[in-house]
């Protein structure tokens, strides 16, 4: 009897283990971090703060943001593709880091971006704006800019937020379609940190996100020349699109991704992209994105992610090909 009591105690025992184990490997048990390849206050870092606030009651965990710009975002993606592949490292990038980045500097990366990274979702879309600076620069329409810098090649200068970013590439097939030299100014930390420069005048011209741009052109501290979009924003009706400026095709919509190890489990990956979705597509999510020109734009499912983000490098592949750009940062 004693030795039968003794087998029960230790199923039992066994039993207990097995549960608690189980309780305790149920994802997410720990907060997630995000890293992010730009800095504080950029539309990546705001798509990424304002999900996480709706994440962390959906998964009953917290978020952990973590800004880590530059080295064209080289740094944040290896970090987390090196990360133990759990659910608790994800990063968020964008088309400069997570399309461009990988067929650009796939000599600089010590990761094989496409073996090791794997797509969650698509978070976000923002259109941009090509803004200009109110200081010392009469310009006030596209024409105006590009009759402005015919008169004074190699003269005016463009921001972007790094040597190989999309509005890199995309200022300079304005340079070419245009037929104009404006000069490329590199600022490693995004947006925000030329806006001052642009301010002062140092720099004239710079492709900007809604989000960003948008505060600073009510504010009468930048003019806004033209918007990349199909169709004139409601928030902003006197400003013409690229194509109603004479400039069809040139600009990209900036899009947010979120990321992760490609090791990470299926079940942890379809736990994320679940719950991504629903905070994407929660009213308060809508809401306070929309205030900032934001468009919440999830992927359906990991398999569309995927085709998605294929899609994306797919084309970029091309562009680079077709436009040679200098990569001195």
């Amino acid at each position: 009897m004693k030795k039968l009591s003794l087998v029960l105690l230790s199923i039992l025992s066994i039993a207990c283990g097995a549960a608690v184990s189980q309780a305790q490997d149920k994802f997410p048990s720990s907060p997630i971090r995000f890293i992010l390849p730009y800095g504080p206050g950029t539309a990546t870092d705001i798509i990424t703060r304002v999900m996480c606030e709706e994440l962390r009651q959906i998964l009953g965990q917290s978020c952990v943001v973590d800004n880590k710009p530059g080295a064209f975002g080289i740094l944040a993606i290896e970090e987390m593709a090196r990360a133990r592949p759990n659910g608790y490292t994800l990063q968020v990038g964008n088309v400069s880091t997570n399309a461009i980045t990988p067929v650009l500097f796939a000599n600089k990366m010590k990761i094989n971006y496409v073996a090791d990274v794997v797509p969650i979702a698509r978070l976000a879309e923002i259109s941009n704006f090509l803004t200009a600076s109110t200081t010392n620069f009469p310009p006030k329409t596209v024409a105006e800019v590009v009759a402005y810098a015919k008169q004074r090649p190699g003269k005016l200068n463009y921001a972007t937020p790094g040597a190989g970013s999309f509005p890199h590439f995309d200022m300079e097939v304005l340079n070419r379609r245009a037929g104009i030299e404006m000069s490329a100014i590199h600022f490693k930390a995004g947006p925000t940190a030329f806006v001052a420069d642009m301010v002062k005048g140092d720099v004239q011209v710079a492709l900007m996100n809604v989000a960003t741009a948008g505060p600073l052109i009510k504010a009468g501290t930048l003019k806004a020349l033209a918007l990349v979009a199909d169709a004139r924003s409601p928030a902003y009706p006197g400003v013409p699109t690229m194509a109603e400026a004479g400039y069809p095709g040139v600009g990209t919509t900036l899009w947010a991704g979120l990321f992760a190890p490609a090791a990470t489990p299926p079940d942890v990956l379809q736990t994320l992209q679940s719950a991504v979705t629903k905070s994407l597509n929660s009213p308060k999510v809508v809401e306070t994105y929309a205030k900032q020109n934001i468009r919440s734009r999830p992927t359906a499912s990991l398999g569309e992610a995927k085709t998605w983000l294929q899609g994306e490098v797919a084309h970029w592949q091309k562009i680079i090909k077709e436009v040679k750009i200098d990569l001195t940062d």
